[in-house]
């Protein structure tokens, strides 16, 4: 990485994550390569833990990384396209967002009954970080996107089956569909509401995992993404229909 540059205040993810592909594309990372450590990224570019994941999981939804879980994030070797891809046109319009929702219900509800017969500790406490990260920026003008796709990940991670926490990785935070509900909210206090009934849903299923309940855990991640889609429905509602509300 080029040394001596300074960010901007806004756009720190998007500065780093072009950086870092700037230097991937031209051959100064190599596939293999392991990336310097959160805190050394941290460091190197003046910024936060949160802002530094948020651009390893954009440079992860590229796939121009892939991050082994206890061991690092490594360049990833040149793609080999499949028939199979979900890229950021796929979420273009809200019947897309809902579509990777339908496919994530699946897999996510599975995956949080796995997690509440395999988890060990490791993965009780990187949850419960991304728990506690999400919950003290409800306050602060931030999205809480990273720390939202933190926790599911790690939910994936502690099924003890790579290719869940691989899926999601190549999904990323796209499929946190936070700007299409909080560009709708008129104040505060509703934006606050809806991240703190979020944080609520998301305990619901830690405390599950915690308690090795797997049918509790596959029905509160089913009922934590089943009423994500359909906040997304009744947000659409109202943006089309403001009266519809009142």
């Amino acid at each position: 990485m080029n040394s001596g540059i300074q960010l901007r205040s806004r756009g720190l993810v998007g500065e780093i994550v072009e950086r870092l592909t700037q230097d991937i594309e031209s051959g100064v990372l190599k596939p293999g390569d392991k990336l310097p450590t959160e805190a050394a990224i941290m460091g190197h570019f003046s910024v936060s833990r949160t802002v530094v994941r948020e651009a390893l999981s954009r440079l992860q939804a590229s796939q121009l990384v892939v991050t082994r879980h206890g061991i690092g994030t490594f360049i990833n070797e040149p793609i080999v396209r499949s028939n199979f891809s979900i890229s950021s046109e796929d979420f273009s319009t809200l019947k897309d967002v809902i579509s990777v929702l339908e496919l994530r219900i699946s897999l996510e509800t599975e995956a949080a009954g796995l997690a509440a017969k395999r988890r060990k500790p490791e993965n009780l406490q990187a949850m419960l970080l991304a728990l506690q990260t999400f919950k003290a920026s409800i306050g602060l003008d931030s999205d809480n996107v990273a720390s939202d796709f933190e926790f599911h990940i790690e939910v994936a991670k502690a099924t003890d089956n790579r290719h869940f926490a691989d899926l999601m990785s190549y999904l990323g935070t796209m499929i946190i569909p936070r700007g299409r509900i909080t560009a709708s909210f008129s104040n505060s206090s509703d934006r606050v509401a809806y991240l703190q009934k979020v944080h609520a849903e998301h305990e619901s299923i830690y405390q599950a995992i915690l308690n090795h309940d797997s049918e509790t855990a596959r029905a509160a991640m089913r009922t934590h993404l089943t009423n994500s889609r359909d906040r997304l429905n009744a947000n659409a509602v109202e943006l089309a229909h403001p009266s519809a509300a009142n």
